[in-house]
C-alpha cells in the first residue's frame, strides 16, 4: 500500500513538473516575460514541483525498513561520492581544452550513478 502512495505523489509531482516546465519554456521562449526578475521566477518555477519529488522520495525513505533504507544508503553514498569524482575530474579537464558542459547534465550522472548503486546493492544482500 505505501509504496502505491509512493507512486502517487512521485507521479502527481513529476506531473506538476512536466507542466510547469512546459509552460515556462513556453513563456520565454515565445517572449511573453520582459526581462528582468519576473524571467528568473518563471526560469525557476519548474523547481517549485521539483521540491515536491524530493519530499516524495524523503517520505518513501522513512516507510520503508531497515534493508530497504541501508540499500538506499550505500545507492546514494556510490551516487554523491562518484558523482563528486567524475565531475570534478571533467572539471580539470576543461582546464585543458575539453568542452564545457552544463550543469544539466549532472543529475542524469547521478541517478545513473544512484540505480547502479541500489541494482549492487540490492544483489548484494538477496
Amino acid at each position: 500500500m505505501a509504496r502505491y502512495r509512493y507512486l502517487r505523489e512521485l507521479g502527481a509531482s513529476l506531473f506538476a513538473y512536466c507542466v510547469v516546465l512546459t509552460v515556462s519554456l513556453w513563456l520565454i521562449n515565445h517572449g511573453m516575460v520582459e526581462d528582468g526578475s519576473w524571467k528568473t521566477v518563471i526560469s525557476l518555477a519548474p523547481m517549485l514541483p521539483g521540491i515536491f519529488i524530493a519530499i516524495s522520495v524523503l517520505r518513501q525513505l522513512r516507510r520503508v525498513d531497515e534493508l530497504q533504507r541501508k540499500i538506499q544508503l550505500e545507492a546514494f553514498s556510490l551516487a554523491f561520492a562518484g558523482t563528486a569524482l567524475i565531475t570534478f575530474s571533467y572539471g580539470f579537464l576543461e582546464n585543458v581544452g575539453y568542452p564545457k558542459l552544463t550543469m544539466f547534465a549532472v543529475w542524469p550522472l547521478m541517478s545513473t550513478l544512484w540505480i547502479i548503486g541500489g541494482v549492487i546493492s540490492h544483489r548484494r544482500y538477496r
